[in-house]
């Protein structure tokens, strides 16, 4: 069964449109969602969630469309939006209390216990929350109601190195179980290098990628070569080059190059940077 399913998925704004985007996500996988400020990721996850309505397509949640038994839905999934949205007068533990009459399932244990584990305080009023404070908030309630699919935007924005360490040890715990979803948007790109299944590239709206973490390191990789020896490669295995004082840097396509031929694994960080500079060269052609 898909998580996530999304068809033709399109919103549009006075100077910016989003999509269509198609693309499903299995159950028990991590989606991580990169893009660069002003992609669209927060527009795609508020779309996902009915917040921002939608100009066109459909959208399916845990198996529903949107808009079918929001009750239930409500219910199965987990968000962590960047404005978080708790009122700034309550303490952690008056959201507990709230959370208790919102979610059927909250769990209070749970809770208490993320909430230590993330060093948070109990009694302390949400607007004198640091950012990083306030994200670990959302994050604990997002994981105390026995959620089947988190949606989560930026969660680790504004956490030390530490603290995102252990956020993305919560959630490869929470996928431990295969009915359990994550879709992440993040510009940590290592934070996603590490906890992803699958990769979604955005760029000005458009969905310029969607496949399997590990399929993606077998498909590309760069090659730092002289220009005479990049004079010689085949056209169709080069999707972006960059040429310096020493040498050419190339994105290619593994399988289209010569046995032989030194390539060296490409990071998601590298290829999104990389596919962003094509898109912008084929553009201006």
């Amino acid at each position: 069964m898909n998580a996530i399913e999304v068809k033709d998925l399109t919103k549009a704004y006075r100077d910016f449109t989003l999509g269509p985007l198609s693309f499903s996500l299995p159950e028990g996988c991590i989606l991580g969602l990169v893009g660069e400020n002003g992609a669209g990721k927060s527009t795609t996850i508020r779309a996902l969630l009915g917040m921002a309505h939608k100009d066109g397509g459909s959208v399916a949640l845990c198996g529903r469309e949107s808009g079918e038994d929001l009750r239930a839905t409500k219910e199965e999934i987990g968000v962590v939006l960047d404005d978080v949205g708790i009122p700034a007068c309550l303490t952690a533990r008056q959201v507990g209390n709230v959370m208790a009459k919102t979610f059927a399932n909250w769990d209070a244990q749970t809770f208490t216990a993320l909430l230590q584990k993330l060093s948070l305080p109990k009694n302390k009023p949400f607007r004198d929350f640091s950012r990083g404070m306030r994200m670990k908030l959302g994050i604990a309630v997002a994981l105390s109601h026995h959620a089947r699919l988190l949606l989560l935007d930026e969660p680790t924005a504004g956490l030390d190195p530490v603290v995102r360490d252990e956020v993305v040890e919560m959630l490869l715990d929470f996928t431990r179980d295969e009915k359990h979803t994550v879709l992440i948007s993040s510009h940590i790109v290592s934070d996603l290098e590490k906890l992803c299944d699958y990769v979604a590239f955005l760029h000005e709206g458009k969905l310029l990628l969607f496949e399997e973490k590990d399929k993606l390191r077998e498909e590309y990789g760069m090659l730092c070569c002289d220009e005479a020896e990049f004079r010689r490669l085949p056209t169709d295995a080069v999707l972006y080059c960059a040429q310096t004082p020493y040498n050419v840097q190339a994105l290619v396509r593994r399988d289209a190059l010569p046995p032989g031929a030194e390539i060296q694994p490409v990071s998601l960080e590298e290829l999104f940077v990389f596919m962003v500079k094509q898109q912008g060269r084929e553009l201006a052609q």
